[in-house]
């Protein structure tokens, strides 16, 4: 059985801009963002890009079409040999009927309404309506689909999957918290013997959106929502926590059912003067960085406060041992590092599609039946593009009036010479192997440095990244060394960089480059299985200076997606102060001017 699971939408751009406003700072305020394809034969997943690494355009909603093409041509399928096109989002009629009555019943003006309802119905009949849905795949592909082959997937089912299939399939209690989905935000549960049972009663309408309220504070701070929430986490350690919290006595209920709700305004102006009022702000204040330090950690403290409440409820209701944690806020490794440390649950997992790229991925596993996951399938985020050596030379041969390479006979090789450049203060952009999916970069495009530096986050990210000084970097390290480096607790490893350990004392001094102002880092573990060029080049680093670990950061700059072609990886490397570009078995240098 061949299913192709995709996220993104022809007009979601246009329609969100010109009915709701999402455009510049909030152009990610959107249904469908982080477009993606993957492909599952037989049960297992063969293949998963992100529209944004072949079309160039961030965080795109577009529908994926480069994305799909790609996903069929690397596994040699026609797209009529699909059987099942799953889509992970289901805005039913009866979801539709719910969206007009929450707009009846609310406090609005009779106006207002009107308006309300006019947009909701516009954008369910051009956009997400089962029809709309159908119409966009067959105008974006060419390909007159069979409409009984097209399956929608309810959002929150999508992330579910997609986590339980990457975990292995077993069974574990769940958390599924981000922006929205069709019409919640937040679900918890069991999956047992491959059947999902919500707890009903702990769900978490969209009107109190934890994802959303930490997105608005994300724009209060002058970032970007849906996108720069990053930031705001890591601007929280800066400062110490805080002995009160405003979110917490003013904005935020618990109930006794898990469940929460969060009462902030949706218009901008209004949401700016609550927290002007709560944080003692102002226009002035929102640019200084102590200001900044201290909102960040108040919303941060929310975040750990709201997840511990809903996992007391959910350990209570289950017996299992294992947390599946998915959606958007399982991006925050600080909340997830003590969300698993201060529970009941032995074992916690992250996937490395927790947030929307996954859902592609986990509406494919859906419409496959999660039972069907082979025992032997591998679990890997290196399923996106490679590129054979000839493709490599073509492309270094287009720049050749810019750059100079040497080509290296092995990969032992490689790796020794990679090393060696490692071991002094060059910035190294490692291009290997297939691209790995998700937001985070895990080793096959990343841009790698020695973290013995004290300043080398400075120069990485004035110099080569070209984003705030705040900004910290992740440690890679071989997964039987981490132990050695970092106080792990639960984790015996960390292979997608989702949680946040401290660095032990011994080694702060020795590492500085990796860690965080408090003393932590979210660090990536590796072993041989998984990627055995970098596990390599882990041992030989490690072995020529004494160093346990690399830094790694994604091999792009602010505001562009990682790159995934050698054309991408030869455009940043000549744009930025990035040192030498390996590349496959070729070492690139910049020519001098």
């Amino acid at each position: 059985m061949i299913v192709l699971g995709y996220n993104g939408f022809s007009r979601g751009a246009e329609l969100f801009g010109r009915l709701y406003g999402a455009t510049g700072v909030g152009r990610n305020l959107l249904v469908g963002h982080d477009a993606a394809a993957a492909l599952v034969i037989d049960g297992e997943l063969v293949a998963a890009v992100e529209e944004e690494r072949l079309s160039r355009v961030k965080k795109t909603s577009d529908f994926p079409a480069n994305a799909i093409t790609w996903c069929l041509n690397s596994a040699g399928v026609d797209i009529d040999q699909v059987d099942v096109f799953a889509f992970p989002w289901r805005f039913s009629p009866t979801v539709a009927e719910q969206m007009i009555s929450e707009i009846c019943d609310s406090d609005m003006p009779v106006t207002a309404k009107f308006d309300a309802l006019r947009s909701t119905g516009e954008l369910y009949s051009d956009m997400l309506g089962r029809d709309a849905v159908y119409n966009d795949f067959v105008q974006r592909t060419g390909y007159e689909l069979d409409p009984n082959k097209l399956t929608l997937v309810p959002h929150h089912l999508a992330h579910l999957m997609c986590g339980a299939y990457l975990a292995g399939g077993g069974d574990a209690a769940f958390l599924v918290s981000d922006g929205r989905a069709e019409t919640l935000s937040a679900v918890m549960g069991e999956l047992r013997n491959g059947v999902v049972r919500l707890f009903d009663e702990s769900a978490v309408p969209m009107t109190s959106s934890l994802g959303v309220a930490f997105g608005r504070i994300t724009r209060y701070l002058g970032f970007v929502p849906n996108n720069d929430e990053y930031k705001v986490m890591g601007l929280a350690a800066y400062g110490p926590p805080p002995q009160h919290n405003p979110l917490l006595e003013r904005v935020v209920r618990l109930h006794e059912n898990g469940s929460y709700t969060l009462s902030i305004p949706r218009d901008i102006g209004a949401y700016y003067a609550l927290f002007d009022d709560l944080f003692g702000g102002d226009s002035e204040k929102r640019e200084q960085f102590d200001f900044r330090v201290k909102v960040a950690g108040i919303a941060q403290h929310m975040v750990e406060a709201i997840t511990a409440h809903q996992l007391r409820t959910l350990t209570a209701a289950s017996s299992l041992d294992t947390l599946l944690f998915e959606g958007g806020l399982a991006l925050n490794c600080v909340a997830n590092t003590k969300m698993l440390e201060r529970s009941p649950f032995t074992g916690m997992e992250v996937s490395f599609g927790a947030s929307d790229p996954g859902v592609a991925m986990g509406a494919a596993v859906y419409a496959a039946g999660l039972r069907n996951r082979p025992a032997d399938a591998v679990t890997t985020p290196y399923l996106g593009p490679s590129y054979d050596e000839r493709q490599v030379l073509d492309t270094l041969a287009e720049y050749a009036d810019r750059i100079e390479w040497q080509e290296e006979p092995d990969t032992t090789s490689v790796t020794d010479r990679t090393a060696e450049l490692l071991a002094g203060k060059n910035v190294v952009g490692w291009f290997q192997g297939r691209a790995e999916f998700g937001p985070r970069a895990l080793g096959n495009r990343s841009i790698l440095a020695n973290p013995a530096f004290p300043d080398i986050k400075d120069i990485i990210n004035l110099r080569v990244k070209h984003r705030e000084p705040f900004r910290p970097f992740a440690p890679v390290i071989l997964e039987s060394e981490a132990p050695r480096v970092f106080e792990m607790g639960k984790k015996t490893s960390s292979p997608y960089m989702t949680f946040v350990f401290p660095v032990r004392k011994e080694y702060q001094e020795r590492i500085p480059g990796a860690c965080h102002v408090d003393g932590t880092a979210r660090a990536q573990t590796v072993d041989e299985r998984q990627n055995p060029a970098l596990a390599r080049l882990l041992r030989a680093f490690t072995a020529r200076t004494d160093v346990p670990c690399l830094l790694n950061t994604s091999f792009n700059v602010a505001g562009e997606p990682i790159v995934c072609s050698p054309r991408d990886a030869l455009e940043c490397f000549l744009a930025t102060e990035i040192d030498y570009l390996v590349i496959d078995r070729f070492v690139v240098t910049k020519k001098e001017s």
